[in-house]
């Protein structure tokens, strides 16, 4: 048995986790999941019955972990080897701008989508993100000025603010900026991230025949 199962579907935030299993240079292996029939030892795993979750088999017993960006961070602190956790000068940028992805920009771009985007203040003071445009540029300041998110180093929050730039220049829900399209060049040059795609964009081929 694998260290690892990724309980996943292409076409969904697995993407992520499978990049992350990358990275890591895990031992794994994938279940698919579809919409409609999902296995049942996927929702005994994760009753919310989202992709991707993440088993780790370990001596003392099975861990379940789910949430990418919990996934991501999980698999740099157990896989120590692979170098992507952050130093101690690093873990403030890599603490702060993994959560900004998972909190302001998930809340930013789903709720534009949804026709709703804060414009007066006290919108903006309630409403954790502020607006999109103050999320944006918060975002685009900090990969303006630095070569990955921690600095100079490629660190596993990479891999979950990257997706996040990834997916919303490719379906436009990120503004294609100067900052974001240099960030990508530097991301999806990575020899692990161009395994991962190909699997998943390999996947997506065969579902769609």
């Amino acid at each position: 048995m694998a260290e690892f199962t990724l309980f996943t579907n292409p076409m969904s935030r697995g993407q992520i986790a499978r990049w992350a299993l990358h990275e890591a240079g895990a031992d794994y292996e994938t279940v698919l999941v579809e919409w409609e029939a999902k296995p049942q030892a996927f929702l005994n795993a994760n009753p919310m019955g989202k992709v991707p979750t993440l088993i780790h088999h370990r001596a003392g017993g099975d861990k379940v972990v789910t949430e990418c960006a919990a996934i991501c961070l999980y698999l740099a602190d157990v896989l120590p080897e692979c170098g992507l956790a952050p130093d101690d000068d690093e873990r403030a940028d890599y603490l702060r701008w993994t959560f900004f992805a998972a909190g302001p920009v998930e809340q930013a771009v789903t709720a534009r989508s949804f026709g709703f985007d804060p414009q007066e203040p006290r919108q903006q003071g309630m409403a954790g993100w502020g607006s999109y445009a103050r999320t944006v540029d918060a975002l685009a300041g900090h990969l303006g000025h630095n070569v990955f998110v921690c600095g100079d180093r490629f660190t596993m929050a990479d891999v979950y603010v990257g997706s996040h730039v990834d997916w919303g220049v490719g379906f436009k829900s990120l503004p294609d900026r100067p900052e974001f399209t240099a960030y990508l060049e530097r991301i999806r040059a990575r020899p692990a991230y161009q395994a991962a795609k190909a699997i998943d964009m390999a996947l997506i081929a065969e579902m769609q025949k």
